[in-house]
């Protein structure tokens, strides 16, 4: 049982440090990480030239931090009750993930 709760801990802060650290990369760089987003990457330069990159790159970057506060939080309800906070931090995660493809979809459908 311990290893269960030190697996889901370190788990919930393994994705935390992933998801700020890619976050602040795209926050960082100014717009050049515009190519790693799926999607923009296949689109041609005249289309991408409508495209603020580096603000795109500004408002994807917040959100990939933001991803990392569920995992910080599943990994303080993990403490007490081990392998919930995963599956709530999950969860919250997949909702923010299917709002934001909402919110892209609307943007450039």
């Amino acid at each position: 049982m311990v290893v269960m709760n030190e697996f889901c801990i370190l788990f919930d802060l393994a994705m935390a440090v992933i998801f700020f650290l890619i976050g602040l990369y795209f926050y960082k760089s100014d717009g050049k990480a515009a190519n790693l987003l799926t999607g923009y990457n296949m689109k041609s330069i005249e289309e991408r030239k409508k495209y603020d990159e580096k603000e795109m790159c500004k408002d994807y970057g917040k959100r990939m931090m933001l991803w990392a506060i569920p995992f910080l939080a599943g990994a303080v309800i993990d403490i007490g009750f081990p392998g919930k906070g995963m599956l709530i931090a999950w969860v919250i995660w997949i909702v923010m993930f299917v709002l934001l493809l909402i919110e892209r979809h609307r943007r450039e459908g």
